[in-house]
């Protein structure tokens, strides 16, 4: 004779576990500068200041977007949580690498590379950035802008800051363009136990 102990037989259920569902990656309102306004579901920065995701970059090549609803003073890129969230602009110390708003790409307070004069970030345009854990590289409206940067060293989250009427439109998932070949969108880390 056998007992059924766990509870899912004999009343009528399907015997299936329920999985936890995976948490969204967003702006985490946990990680942001004191002047940063978050709304959208997480997704839209306004403000002043600086904001991190909540997931940081595990995997070996993270792609993510963001649409400049408006423009003013901004930037996208990696940083550490060591990082000052009311520092703006960011690149300014070895814990972030950031393409601002002017195409400057800067890391440690030193411009690593830059955008063509004729390829600056407009109203409306989307910002796509990859990441392998080396190389941070830049697309424009789903275009290689071959700009690539280095220097970021340790855990890194994807991070956008924004001053002067800035407003920025974070994609996580879902990209307005598609992810360069290999690159996919970010992965929480998953724990089996």
């Amino acid at each position: 004779m056998f007992t059924c102990c766990l509870g899912c037989c004999g009343d009528g259920g399907t015997g299936n576990i329920p999985l936890k569902e995976m948490p969204t990656v967003q702006l985490d309102t946990h990680h942001m500068g004191t002047d940063v306004v978050i709304v959208k579901s997480g997704r839209r920065i306004c403000g002043t200041g600086c904001c991190l995701a909540n997931a940081p970059l595990h995997q070996n090549k993270s792609y993510f977007e963001l649409k400049i609803q408006s423009t003013g003073i901004w930037g996208i890129g990696v940083a550490t949580q060591k990082v000052n969230l009311n520092q703006v602009p960011m690149g300014r110390d070895i814990n972030s690498l950031v393409l601002r708003h002017d195409g400057s790409v800067y890391h440690n307070n030193e411009e690593k590379n830059r955008l063509p004069a004729n390829s600056l970030p407009q109203e409306g345009d989307i910002v796509g950035i990859t990441y392998d854990h080396v190389e941070m590289n830049l697309y424009l409206n789903g275009k290689n802008m071959h700009c690539p940067a280095s220097g970021i060293r340790g855990t890194v989250f994807p991070v956008v800051y924004v001053d002067d009427s800035a407003i920025l439109d974070c994609q996580f998932s879902d990209f307005y363009h598609s992810a360069p070949q290999g690159f996919e969108k970010i992965l929480f880390e998953q724990q089996i136990f």
